[in-house]
């Protein structure tokens, strides 16, 4: 008896450790991975949603991603002299996050998503439409975070291969220079120009994707870092003569900066958030959360809009930018509209017009000199301790959605990241370094102009490719502009950091004062407290490569600014920058 109760237990045993070999056997239908994730058109389609995500991340465009360039440029300042000090003065030590490596991370988030679609677009049986959809997208938005990494950061990683994410000897890439990044980006760009419909092809499936209209107008902003101004120029050329769908001026301009108006006639791309009070409660700050319940907004309100009315008060517009507006009225002898919408100002007139025939502004509504369902009779400081003017795009500010500004990723305009009012400008641009001032030129720049019922410039008062391009630069485009993503980038692109008169000329504009109000007046040296450029380091113009990536990975070396290296002799042999002119 005693030998078959052990007989019995060995095979009791035996018989276990087999289930549990079988168990293990098992594949669970719902962990589910990158090597069996993508094999089908469904999952792809899956895939190309997960990439446009990671563009509403904090480091791409929900909040620093955005307003970085923004305050690296000289229409906004740090009012808070805090969150942004280090990156409005342009002298990060490269250690602090929020610069040096939100917007790396997250913008390599969407290089990796992307990266995926392209290593098994090829794999799986797709109509020529589907894959061109599938794979056009992924190129697009793969080029959007490469434009951006590029701008902010000057020589980073090119990954463009799935598989090398798999082996730790090429997973930990080395830098490549700037002009190798840009020539993919070119690459991509035109691919995907080619294979994706036009917003009029599209139709409903357009709305709020990359189309070719909106890969031929980053195609057109790559080449012009570049000065590649005639390749710029005909791509331009044929976005306004509808090869890549039909884009119109709309004629409100404050429809640009609100919800209702999303998509519209002269979006090119932006990026989707969903309404106020639309989306979830947790807010998705950082790649690890997935959260169903996401709130599905930004939080560049938060940093745009007054502490008074909830903001964290962080970033304001420049007393020159507001006095920039102030300088030319519209036809009718009111104020420029685009004022309105750009910067949170108090003006006598906004309660004193009825039936306005000028764009933009709320006509004839009561309560138009209202901020958050507020009546003002001043304007609001930016921040309580410091003051400065805050800005009105890309907040609710002028819409009257709600009373007061719920802090966070809760804003639901969508960011409007190009405009066919870009388009114009840049022909502008291209035919002046072409060809100098011509008529085409200056028709380009007034039928911007009209929208708001601006004079008509005239070609007679721009003798000068100097001239006119000054006007360009520092009067049409900071008005059509002011307070959005990409005047940094201007900057850079115009080598302002790298010549004397232009760095000069960037310090007044900075100029600001901290005397804890919300001041409009023109600064000089001796009124203003500071001006951002005045601390700028050689080399930061690019924001420094954060020091603990550095440490992780050994192929990788330091930027221009955490090298502190001046980039002015090296653009200067490449490129032209033109002297300061004054302007009448």
């Amino acid at each position: 008896m005693k030998n078959f109760k052990i007989i019995f237990i060995i095979f009791a045993l035996i018989g276990g450790f087999t289930a549990c070999e079988d168990e293990l056997d098992v594949i669970n239908p719902n962990n589910q991975t990158t090597y069996d994730f993508g094999d089908s058109e469904p999952e792809l389609q899956e895939a190309i949603i997960a990439c446009y995500n990671r563009i509403r991340l904090e480091g791409t465009f929900a909040r620093v991603g955005y307003t970085m360039d923004a305050v690296r440029g000289d229409e906004v300042w740090n009012s808070s002299q805090q969150w942004y000090l280090e990156y409005d003065n342009l002298n990060s030590p490269g250690t602090i996050e929020i610069g040096d490596m939100w917007i790396w991370r997250d913008n390599y988030h969407v290089v990796n998503r992307t990266n995926f679609v392209l290593s098994k677009v090829d794999e799986v049986n797709l109509s020529d439409d589907a894959y061109n959809q599938i794979a056009g997208q992924a190129l697009f938005l793969r080029s959007l975070a490469y434009y951006h990494l590029a701008t902010y950061y000057q020589t980073v990683p090119l990954i463009t291969d799935y598989a090398a994410y798999s082996d730790i000897s090429t997973m930990y890439a080395s830098n490549s220079t700037q002009d190798e990044v840009f020539d993919q980006i070119e690459a991509d760009l035109a691919k995907a120009m080619e294979m994706l419909p036009s917003r009029d092809e599209g139709g409903e499936w357009a709305a709020g994707r990359a189309t070719s209209g909106a890969a031929a107008g980053y195609l057109a902003r790559t080449l012009m870092f570049r000065h590649k101004f005639e390749a710029a120029y005909t791509v331009l050329k044929d976005i306004m003569a509808g090869k890549y769908g039909h884009y119109e001026l709309v004629a409100d301009y404050g429809d640009n900066f609100r919800e209702g108006t999303e998509n519209n006639a002269e979006s090119l791309f932006e990026v989707q958030f969903l309404d106020f009070g639309t989306g979830g409660t947790d807010e998705e700050w950082t790649p690890v959360n997935i959260s169903p319940e996401a709130t599905q907004g930004h939080a560049v309100e938060s940093n745009y809009a007054s502490q008074e009315l909830g903001s964290w008060g962080d970033l304001a517009g420049s007393p020159w930018l507001y006095n920039l507006f102030k300088k030319e009225n519209s036809t009718d002898g009111r104020l420029d509209p685009r004022l309105y919408w750009t910067l949170v100002t108090y003006e006598d007139e906004y309660n004193a017009y009825t039936n306005q025939k000028t764009s933009a502004y709320p006509n004839g509504d009561p309560r138009s000199n209202t901020v958050y369902q507020q009546d003002i009779t001043q304007t609001p400081l930016s921040n309580n301790a410091q003051g400065g003017i805050s800005i009105a795009k890309f907040t609710n500010a002028r819409n009257n959605l709600y009373s007061s500004i719920t802090n966070g990723l809760h804003c639901g305009v969508n960011i409007r990241l190009m405009r066919y009012s870009d388009v114009l400008l840049r022909a502008a641009e291209c035919e002046n370094e072409i060809n100098g001032p011509t008529q085409t030129a200056i028709d380009y720049i007034n039928e911007v102009r009209r929208r708001v019922a601006l004079e008509d410039l005239q070609l007679s008062d721009f003798p000068s490719a100097d001239a006119l391009f000054e006007q360009i630069a520092n009067v049409e485009r900071p008005k059509e502009f002011g307070c959005e993503n990409g005047r940094g980038i201007d900057l850079l692109r115009w080598g302002f950091f790298y010549s004397d008169d232009r760095l000069n000329q960037l310090v007044e504009h900075g100029y600001y004062k901290l005397d804890g109000t919300a001041s409009t007046e023109e600064l000089t040296a001796e009124t203003a407290s500071a001006s951002s450029f005045q601390y700028y380091y050689k080399g930061h113009e690019y924001f420094p490569i954060y020091q603990s990536t550095l440490n992780a990975n050994p192929n990788l070396t330091g930027n221009s600014a955490n090298k502190n290296e001046d980039n002015g002799p090296a653009f200067r042999e490449k490129y032209n920058i033109r002297p300061v002119v004054a302007l009448d």
